[in-house]
């Protein structure tokens, strides 16, 4: 149960949060949604590239421990439970016991595991990790174990020693043992002090692997009952994550699923909502306000410090280390640049922060219902962006296809605002500009008039425009086109793999 004295009480808008949540640690992607009438189990999709890692890393030899982070609802645990199949595996979640209740559960879980000959683990329980590990150690003599510690903050913050133990044990038992060991942990910032120069463990760890929502194209493994339009659609409203995709009833309708998960004051998205303010944006004195503040258009550096009243910098900071905001500019400029600007980076949260907030209130006080409607009628506002960026992502994931030595993709404007471009292309060590491209968020549109567009405002990007490929993008379908023009619809970036 999570404390609700630990953190912000109200929403940046003054609406009360809520905190009627009995566990965080949910598996993210092997979920029950459970409705009136209605269970579904979705099955593990996507990860190939995650997974190869992994498998990589169990190759080795004597490999030293693995790192394995990322936020909440991100599929982790789901990932690693996946990878442990077939294997000989002790998984063990920190819950915030006391350090002998812990160490209570790791035997409880080991026993299970373990056939041995020398310990019976349940009548004589682990008393101190040093112990644990040796013990783990001998049994992984002849053949791998592998040790999970999932939720590795959670064993820190009562075990503080733990860090010193595990790096003192890998030191002295390196070569000796078969047990490979895998730190899992969602608190991103105690995650990555681990990694820290300063930090015991620095230094032993094989490989580290933060974990990101899914992109586009893998998010669509999670909709394969929705036509290509509406896994656009769903990706724009709840983003990358899993769990959030899981929630998506393809048999309803979009309004009918939008009722069901924000139409009432406990309806899911609402509630998860509250929870990655409390939780990932709780720990810091401005990080919900700049959030806030980003979600009602208030995107540069000078914008924010108004609204909030006080120096963001180390608040962006923190936001851009947790990938809840973005950092934006000129693809063509360096990072020594001014011209910067500021977005939400993940769907659902804008859509939370943006859309969804505006009518909170009357939710609340029971307006669901009719209020329905009016939050269809400003989807399209809010899908305009994400359905750049995802096009944006497309191209970077096509990248070989655009043309050769392709080294950034991203947004582009002039110093006064005009002339943005959505996506250019740049190539080589010159970062020569090879494609401009613009996606909108309509059922069909004209590539003539698009590419004339883009054929105007590239003279302002580079001296050579006639060498410019164009990209043109829209939901279904692009007319008009010339043979040398890319036409990209949903039907390309969030086709099923």
């Amino acid at each position: 149960m999570i404390a609700a004295d630990r953190y912000p009480h109200h929403h940046p808008s003054g609406r009360p949060l809520r905190y009627r949540v009995t566990d965080i640690h949910v598996s993210d992607i092997y979920v029950a949604d459970i409705d009136v009438g209605y269970i579904e189990v979705m099955e593990f999709v996507g990860r190939r590239p995650q997974l190869l890692t992994l498998n990589d890393w169990w190759e080795e030899t004597h490999p030293r421990p693995a790192l394995v982070w990322g936020r909440r609802r991100v599929g982790k645990t789901a990932l690693l439970q996946h990878f442990a199949e077939n294997k000989r595996t002790i998984f063990h979640t920190g819950g915030g016991r006391t350090p002998r209740r812990e160490l209570a559960e790791l035997s409880f879980r080991a026993a299970a595991t373990l056939a041995s000959p020398t310990r019976d683990l349940l009548a004589r329980p682990y008393q101190t990790w040093d112990e644990a590990l040796d013990h783990l150690a001998r049994e992984a003599e002849a053949e791998p174990l592998l040790l999970i510690l999932d939720e590795f903050p959670e064993l820190i913050t009562n075990a503080p020693e733990l860090e010193g133990v595990l790096r003192a044990f890998l030191d002295h038992s390196h070569g000796r043992t078969q047990l490979r060991i895998i730190v899992c942990g969602s608190a991103v910032r105690i995650m990555r002090s681990i990694q820290e120069y300063r930090s015991p463990l620095y230094g032993r760890f094989d490989l580290t692997m933060q974990l990101h929502p899914f992109r586009p194209h893998e998010a669509a493994e999670m909709l394969p009952e929705l036509d290509p339009v509406d896994r656009a659609l769903v990706y724009g409203i709840v983003g990358g994550m899993p769990l959030y995709l899981s929630w998506w009833r393809p048999e309803l309708s979009t309004e009918r699923n939008l009722a069901r998960l924000a139409g009432h004051p406990d309806a899911k998205m609402i509630r998860e909502g509250d929870l990655v303010l409390a939780t990932e944006a709780g720990q810091g004195v401005h990080l919900a306000a700049v959030l806030q503040a980003i979600a009602e258009g208030y995107t540069k550096h000078n914008e924010i410090a108004d609204v909030i009243r006080a120096d963001p910098s180390r608040t962006l900071n923190d936001l851009l280390t947790l990938r809840l905001v973005e950092r934006i500019q000129p693809v063509t400029e360096t990072q020594r640049t001014r011209r910067k600007i500021y977005r939400i980076a993940d769907n659902f949260l804008a859509f939370y922060l943006g859309t969804l907030s505006r009518v909170l209130p009357e939710i609340d006080r029971g307006l669901g219902d009719t209020i329905m409607p009016v939050l269809m009628e400003a989807l399209n506002d809010h899908l305009g962006m994400a359905w750049e960026e995802a096009f944006r992502d497309h191209l970077r994931f096509r990248a070989a296809d655009i043309g050769p030595e392709v080294v950034a993709i991203g947004s582009w404007w002039q110093a006064d605002g005009q002339n943005q471009i959505d996506a250019v292309a740049l190539s080589g060590r010159s970062r020569r500009p090879i494609l401009v491209g613009e996606a909108k968020w309509a059922r069909n549109v004209n590539a003539a008039r698009i590419t004339a567009g883009l054929a105007a405002k590239a003279t302002q990007l580079t001296r050579e425009p006639e060498g410019l490929r164009y990209a043109v993008c829209a939901r279904e379908e692009v007319t008009h086109s010339s043979p040398d023009t890319l036409c990209i619809t949903a039907a390309d970036i969030f086709a099923l793999s």
